[in-house]
């Protein structure tokens, strides 16, 4: 399966903001952007102002890199979105949502969607009772997304029982860290993501 294996942090240093790609690295002053908050590369610091179409690439590549999502499958997504009734960009942020490795992070089981990502695809995560080991899994309302009961006493998951509470969930999830069981109540809408992307740039970008 293709996926990125550069550094990440040059990812986030590409798109001038943090979009925390690993863990509690991103929060702390070791942080690669702290240090050094322009774009890698020989001509980091001196690009010039960026045009109207450079901004709605860089947008839908700041979101795509946000999710640990390719080229292929993101356009997919925003075609899967352009397809159902509502605003194309709020439906797109909603299937991103609803990625079972971004359930996974978002209550809080990992550090990193790359690490949730890395979990479920090693068989640690059960939706509905029944093992799940594809990250693009796509939860539905109702879901019981949890971690298998043999997986509980490893190491990541004691330590997300013990720092349980240090990270918001979002409302449209419900957790129960002790028990590392996550009800999925609806699936999200705008104001219940967090994410500090500017959707509409995306859909102007594939418009054209």
């Amino acid at each position: 399966m293709a996926r990125y294996t550069g550094a990440d942090c040059k990812l986030c240093r590409r798109e001038k903001t943090k979009l925390f790609l690993k863990g509690k690295k991103c929060e702390s002053a070791k942080c690669p952007i702290e240090i050094r908050p322009y774009p890698p590369g020989e001509h980091g610091r001196g690009r010039p102002k960026e045009s109207e179409y450079q901004l709605q690439l860089r947008e839908k590549q700041k979101t795509r890199r946000i999710y640990g999502i390719l080229e292929k499958q993101f356009r997919n997504y925003y075609e899967e979105a352009n397809r159902k009734a509502g605003k194309t960009g709020e439906n797109l942020l909603q299937i991103l949502e609803s990625r079972l490795d971004n359930v996974v992070y978002r209550a809080g089981f990992a550090e990193s969607r790359d690490a949730a990502r890395q979990q479920v695809r090693h068989g640690h995560v059960v939706v509905n009772g029944k093992k799940v080991d594809i990250p693009s899994y796509r939860v539905r309302e109702h879901d019981i997304v949890e971690i298998r009961e043999k997986s509980r006493n490893l190491l990541p998951y004691e330590v997300a029982r013990a720092t349980a509470g240090d990270k918001t969930v979002p409302a449209w999830l419900g957790v129960a860290p002790e028990s590392m069981r996550v009800l999925v109540h609806q699936l999200p809408v705008r104001q219940q993501i967090d994410t500090l992307v500017q959707e509409q740039l995306i859909v102007e970008l594939y418009s054209k």
